[in-house]
């Protein structure tokens, strides 16, 4: 290929590239002013790495941008959400990745599959997160990653003075905790802990939402599945959650469990990796953070929260789907009823049986009772 034809064929992805830029930018800025926000100029060069990074995961699977099976609106609510939360996928090590997946989707009553872009928060972004967010933080120091084989002493606590954790690094063993040492406001510094035994909860989410569309070849599918064929299948899915509750984190090496685990998790190259990145966002996220405006608390709680996606990804996928079937009343047709009233006696008549009414020889003598009171008091 000649210099020139290389010349045009990088002029032509950064004019593809700006074309895409120039159509999502406006509309995350719309919305983030909608919202209160206004953006700075990090925020804007967040949202333009985020298209760098998605528009590359794009072409690593051979998708256009203007393929009618890409869904474009979850690539707008990923941008603005690394917009509003400040998450820069150009930053090293990353704040934050995008992937592909397969998702069926209603289109016109049918079932269509569509790939869809995917955002997640790595160890670092939840790190950005707090050092922008964090309630009453100063600085988030360099956090310490504890071994087997260091001597490492906890925090002890007397009233309201706190003696601070010892820490003698070895460099032998594997990661047992993390700790992050975070000055606050006031100039007081506090010790937050993650422990590993605590990423077993982790996995067990992991296994869950793995976990959520197999039938163990009971039925073609969840959604066709018959009633007692959904019974069987959960009590399948139970059998492999209690397994792993059991194990803990030694499920991983359980050869039966393979199939439910990703390989991210399960292979020696990145397990180690993965256990501190979740030991490290256990400890971040329970540090409360003051977001300032209710829609950046809302994109955080959404992207944080995998429950939250998973279920509304469900409602979305089979909302309105079954048919509600009533039968129909027999219909009765109306008759009015007729009613009879009484005529009307002559006035004279009336005036005459007044008067001839019993008068009481004396009048009915009312007795007031006293007020029944719950509460005793004082007698004069």
């Amino acid at each position: 290929m000649s210099n020139q034809n290389q010349v045009a064929t990088q002029a032509d992805f950064q004019t593809g590239l700006t074309k895409i830029s120039n159509t999502f930018f406006p509309m995350i800025e719309k919305q983030l002013c909608g919202n209160g926000i206004d953006m700075d100029h990090y925020q804007k060069q967040c949202v333009m790495n985020a298209i760098s990074s998605i528009n590359s995961v794009l072409d690593v699977k051979g998708i256009k941008w203007t393929d009618a099976g890409l869904d474009k609106n979850n690539i707008t609510q990923i941008l603005l959400t690394t917009a509003a939360l400040k998450l820069n996928a150009a930053a090293s090590p990353r704040e934050v990745y995008f992937q592909t997946r397969n998702i069926k989707m209603q289109k016109d009553g049918n079932d269509v599959w569509m790939k869809q872009v995917e955002m997640g928060i790595e160890g670092d972004g939840n790190d950005a997160i707090l050092s922008n967010f964090g309630r009453g933080v100063e600085e988030v120091h360099q956090y310490w990653l504890v071994r087997s084989g260091d001597h490492f002493e906890y925090p002890k606590y007397k009233g309201i003075e706190m003696t601070p954790p010892e820490w003698a690094p070895s460099g032998k063993g594997e990661v047992v905790r993390v700790v992050y040492p975070i000055t606050k406001k006031g100039g007081r510094v506090e010790y937050y802990i993650g422990e590993r035994e605590d990423v077993a909860k982790n996995l067990i989410a992991h296994v869950k939402n793995n976990l959520m569309n197999e039938t163990f070849g009971i039925a073609e599918s969840r959604y066709k599945a018959t009633a007692k064929q959904k019974v069987e299948i959960d009590a399948k899915k139970k059998e492999i959650i209690k397994k792993v509750e059991e194990q803990g984190l030694n499920a991983l090496d359980d050869e039966s469990l393979d199939a439910y685990i990703s390989p991210a998790w399960k292979d020696s190259q990145s397990r180690e990796a993965m256990i501190i990145r979740k030991m490290r966002n256990n400890v971040v996220k329970k540090i409360p953070k003051d977001f300032g405006n209710a829609f950046v608390e809302m994109t955080y709680d959404q992207a944080e929260d995998e429950g939250y996606s998973r279920i509304r990804k469900e409602i979305n996928e089979n909302a309105n789907q079954e048919i509600l079937d009533f039968d129909e009343p027999e219909s009765v047709p109306y008759e009015p009823k007729k009613e009879s009233y009484p005529e009307e006696a002559p006035a004279e008549e009336q005036v005459n049986k007044t008067e001839k009414q019993p008068v009481p020889d004396k009048e009915p003598v009312i007795i007031d009772a006293e007020p029944v009171t719950t509460q005793e008091g004082p007698v004069f």
